[in-house]
C-alpha cells in the first residue's frame, strides 16, 4: 500500500480537487441551495484567495490554512453550482412547469422503439408544448409507450411526433425496500412518461436526426444482425451481443439470475474489463510498429479513436465510461513521456465525469467501477505475495485469483447494501468466465472482420456459440449448488460506512503488522454488529400485513417474526421476475423467509385476525343481508374486481379503513372512491398510493 504522506499528495493533485467538489455534489443533494448563496460563496473564496497572494511571505505561511479554505470552499461551490445546473426543474422551459396546462405536445424519438410484452418503448425528447393558445419551446425526455399495432412499428429514431394526451409523472411502486425507478429517471433528466393508443399520437413525418447518433444506432443493428445470423442460439446470441456492445434486451432473464448469483454479471455487464482486453489488443497489434517514428504519433489517435468508438457504440454507460477516461488519461500520459500516478489518473477520470454529470455518483455501476480499480491497485499486490509458485501456469492461475479476491475487498459492502446477497463461489467462476470472456470477446471481434468470408463466418460463428455455451454452462451449474449464494443480507447506510472503515483498517493491520489497525477495526466493528442485532430483535417482534403494488395482481405478504405467508396471484410465486422486482425487496427488508402456517395469525374465510387488527379481504362478489348489529372490522380489502358497492359494506360493517389494490380495474376504484367520500370513509388505493402496510 503507498504511503499518504506530502508526496503522495503531491503526486495526486486530482485526489485533493475530487474530495471538495464531491462534497459540493453531495451536499447539494441533500439540502436546497440557492443560486444566490452559491454565488456569494464562490466569489468569498475567490476574492480571500486573491487577496492571500498579496500577504508577506511569514504571513503566508502562518495564514495557509486561509488559501487552502478558500480553494476548497471554492470547489464546493463549484459541485453545488454543476448540480444545480445539472437539475432541470430549475430551466424555465423545462416541461413540469407546463405537464398540467397542455394536452398537445410535440416530441422526438431519441432511440428506435424496443418491444416489450404489451407494448412498444422508447425514450423521446421535448420539443414544444400547446399552452395559452400558443406553442412554447420545452425541455425535458419523456417515456412513450405504445400499444402493439401496425403503426407504432413504423416509427424510428428521429421520428417527430405529436402526442394528444396528458403526461403522467413517473412514480415509484411504493413497495417496501423497492427500487427507487422515480429518482433513478430523475437523474437521467426523464419526469414523465405517457401510454398512447393509436388515435392519441400522429407522426409529422419530420425527422430529427444526428448523424453521429443514427451512425452508431445503424453500426449497433449491424452487429446485433450479424450475431443473430452468425451466432447460433438465441440465448448464445444474447449474450455475445451483452458482451460486446452491452445489448441487453435480449438476454435471458435466468440466465441473467444465474451470472449475478455466482458473482460474473460484469461480464454480461459492460465495463473496463472488456475495454481492458480491446485496450492489450490494441498494443499487442501496435506493437511490431514500435521502431517506425511516425507511431509515437499513431499510436495515442489509434488507440482513443477504438476506444471511445466502441464506448459509444456500448451506449457510453457510466462504468465503461469511467474506464474510456481513465484510458484516455493514460494513453496521453504516455504519449507526453510522462509516468501516471493510477490514484491521480483515477481521481482526474472521476473528476471530469462528475463534472460531466454529478449524478454519476449515485450510479452503482460507477461506484463498483471505482471501487474495484481501487481495490485491485491497493490489494492485489500484497494478497499475491501471500504465496510463490515457481510454476508459471500455477504463478499465472494465482495471480488472476489475487486480482478477484483483491476487486472484492472494497466493493462487498456495496454488493451486501444493494444486492442484500454476496456469491460464496465468485473465485471458482471468476477463474473460469474472465479468461473464457476474453477469448469469447476476440472471437466476436474477429466475426466481425471475416463476417463477409464464407466458411470462416459460418465457423468463427459456431466457435463463440460454442464457447458461450460453455460458459453459461459452468454458470448455471454452479448457481444450481448448495450455498453458492448467502441471500438476505441487511445493512444500512451507517452499516455500510462502518465495515468500510472496519475493512480498511483491518487491512492496514494485515499488510503494516500494527496492532492498531486491528483495535480500531474491532472498534468499528462493533458497533456495526450492535446495530444489527437491535435490527434483528426488532424484526422478531414484528407482525404486519403487506399489500403491495403490482399491475392487475393480488399480492399480499403476512409477517410474522421472521416468517412470512403469501397471499395472492400463484403466478407471483416460483421465482419469478415478477417476485423478484416486487416482493423480494421488501421479504430482505425485513428479513423473512416462506412458511405455509403462521401461529399467531387466524385465517378463515377472508379474514385474517392478529393481536391488534382484523381485516377482511373480499375478492369475489356475494349478496350482504343488511343487519341492525353491525360487524365490526378494521380494514376491508376489496381485490379481483367484486361486483360489490361500498354502501352495501357500509350496512353489514363498521370499518375504519377501505383498502382498494392494483388488481382492481381503475375505473371500478373511481366508483369506490366516489361512494367511500360521500360516506365519509377512509380509503387507500394501492395503484395511486402505493403499497398499504398495518400491524396486526
Amino acid at each position: 500500500m503507498p504511503k499518504y504522506g506530502k508526496q503522495f499528495w503531491r503526486s495526486a493533485p486530482f485526489i485533493r480537487l475530487l474530495i471538495p467538489l464531491t462534497a459540493g455534489i453531495v451536499l447539494s443533494n441533500y439540502i436546497i441551495i440557492s443560486l444566490p448563496v452559491i454565488v456569494a460563496i464562490a466569489l468569498t473564496a475567490t476574492i480571500a484567495s486573491t487577496f492571500f497572494r498579496f500577504f508577506p511571505s511569514y504571513l503566508k505561511y502562518k495564514w495557509r490554512w486561509v488559501n487552502g479554505l478558500s480553494l476548497n470552499l471554492l470547489l464546493i461551490s463549484a459541485g453545488t453550482a454543476i448540480m444545480y445546473f445539472q437539475n432541470i426543474e430549475h430551466d424555465t422551459k423545462w416541461i413540469g412547469h407546463y405537464a398540467d396546462k397542455t394536452k398537445l405536445i410535440t416530441v422526438t424519438l431519441q432511440e428506435p422503439l424496443t418491444a416489450k410484452n404489451n407494448s412498444y418503448k422508447a425514450l423521446a425528447k421535448l420539443e414544444s408544448a400547446f399552452v395559452n393558445g400558443q406553442w412554447a419551446m420545452v425541455k425535458g425526455n419523456v417515456l412513450l409507450y405504445f400499444k402493439k399495432d401496425s403503426i407504432a412499428p413504423s416509427l424510428q429514431y428521429g421520428s417527430q411526433i405529436i402526442i394528444q394526451k396528458k403526461l403522467q409523472p413517473i412514480t415509484n411502486s411504493g413497495n417496501p425496500g423497492a427500487f427507487d425507478y422515480k429518482q433513478y429517471c430523475a437523474f437521467q433528466d426523464i419526469h414523465y412518461q405517457v401510454y398512447l393508443q393509436p388515435k392519441e399520437y400522429t407522426a409529422t413525418g419530420q425527422l430529427n436526426t444526428s448523424f453521429l447518433t443514427q451512425l452508431l444506432i445503424n453500426a449497433r443493428n449491424n452487429v446485433l444482425s450479424l450475431f443473430k445470423k452468425w451466432v447460433p442460439g438465441q440465448i448464445e446470441s444474447g449474450v455475445a451481443e451483452a458482451l460486446l456492445i452491452g445489448y441487453r434486451d435480449d438476454l435471458d432473464k435466468d440466465l441473467v439470475r444465474s451470472y449475478s448469483n455466482t458473482g460474473v454479471v460484469h461480464i454480461i455487464a459492460i465495463s473496463g474489463l472488456h475495454l481492458g482486453m480491446i485496450y492489450g489488443l490494441l498494443l499487442l497489434f501496435l506493437n511490431p510498429f514500435r521502431k517506425f517514428k511516425w507511431i509515437r504519433f499513431a499510436k495515442p489517435l489509434i488507440i482513443l479513436t477504438v476506444i471511445w468508438g466502441f464506448t459509444l457504440l456500448a451506449g457510453a454507460v457510466p462504468s465503461i465510461l469511467r474506464s474510456a477516461v481513465m484510458f484516455s488519461f493514460i494513453v496521453i500520459g504516455e504519449s507526453l513521456g510522462r509516468r501516471t500516478n493510477i490514484y491521480n489518473t483515477l481521481a482526474a477520470s472521476a473528476f471530469c465525469l462528475l463534472v460531466f454529470n454529478p449524478y454519476f455518483f449515485w450510479d452503482v455501476g460507477f461506484q463498483l467501477s471505482y471501487t474495484a480499480v481501487l481495490s485491485i491497485v491497493l490489494f492485489m499486490k500484497p494478497i499475491y505475495k501471500c504465496f510463490y509458485f515457481k510454476n508459471k501456469l500455477l504463478n499465472s492461475i494465482w495471480q488472476l485469483n489475487a486480482i478477484t479476491l483483491s476487486a472484492q475487498i472494497l466493493t462487498l459492502p456495496i454488493i451486501l447494501y444493494y444486492f442484500h446477497q454476496f456469491p460464496n463461489l465468485f473465485l471458482f467462476t471468476n477463474f473460469i468466465a474472465v479468461p473464457l470472456s476474453g477469448f469469447i470477446l476476440y472471437g466476436e471481434l474477429l466475426l466481425l472482420v471475416v463476417c463477409k468470408i464464407p466458411i470462416l463466418n459460418v465457423y468463427t460463428g459456431k466457435t463463440v456459440s460454442f464457447l458461450i455455451t460453455q460458459m453459461n454452462g459452468v454458470i448455471e451449474r454452479t448457481d444450481r449448488l448448495p450455498y453458492a449464494v448467502t441471500n438476505n443480507i441487511r445493512i444500512n447506510s451507517v452499516q455500510t460506512i462502518l465495515l468500510y472503515f472496519a475493512i480498511c483498517y483491518f487491512a492496514w493491520w494485515l499488510i503494516k503488522k500494527q496492532t492498531r489497525g486491528l483495535v480500531i477495526s474491532i472498534g468499528f466493528l462493533i458497533p456495526f454488529f450492535a446495530l444489527n442485532t437491535i435490527q434483528l430483535i426488532n424484526l422478531k417482534n414484528q407482525h404486519k400485513l403487506i399489500v403491495y403494488n403490482i399491475p392487475q395482481k393480488k399480492a399480499m405478504d403476512i409477517l410474522e417474526g421472521n416468517e412470512f405467508l403469501f397471499l395472492g396471484d400463484p403466478s407471483l410465486t416460483g421465482k419469478t421476475s415478477l417476485e423478484n422486482y416486487h416482493l423480494q425487496p421488501a421479504r430482505v427488508q425485513y428479513g423473512v423467509d416462506k412458511r405455509d402456517i403462521l401461529p399467531n395469525t387466524l385465517i378463515s374465510d377472508g379474514m385474517i385476525i392478529g393481536h391488534r387488527k382484523s381485516i377482511l379481504v373480499i375478492n369475489h362478489s356475494f349478496y350482504f343481508t343488511p343487519s341492525d348489529q353491525k360487524i365490526p372490522v378494521d380494514i376491508i380489502i376489496l381485490s379481483g374486481n367484486p361486483k360489490i358497492y361500498i354502501s352495501q359494506l357500509a350496512s353489514v360493517f363498521t370499518c375504519s379503513q377501505y383498502v382498494f389494490d392494483s388488481s382492481n380495474p381503475m375505473w371500478k376504484i373511481r366508483y369506490w372512491k366516489k361512494d367511500a367520500d360521500s360516506l365519509h370513509l377512509r380509503h387507500h388505493t394501492i395503484s395511486e398510493q402505493g403499497a398499504f402496510e398495518v400491524d396486526l
